[in-house]
């Protein structure tokens, strides 16, 4: 649950990341790798701040 709560977040996150980047007039393909870079940093920081302790 915490790892859904976390990637909410990051969610919200790279939406504003994106939109500040579209209303400074930045290409759309630099805003999309941009998006994805961000997307893949979410998933594994997410994954290691929650996995649970052996």
């Amino acid at each position: 649950m915490s790892f859904i709560l976390y990637l909410i977040g990051f969610a919200f996150v790279i939406g504003g990341i994106a939109w500040a980047l579209v209303v400074a007039k930045i290409s759309t393909v630099y805003v999309m790798i941009a998006v994805v870079i961000l997307i893949g940093i979410a998933i594994l920081s997410g994954v290691t701040r929650t996995r649970m302790k052996d």
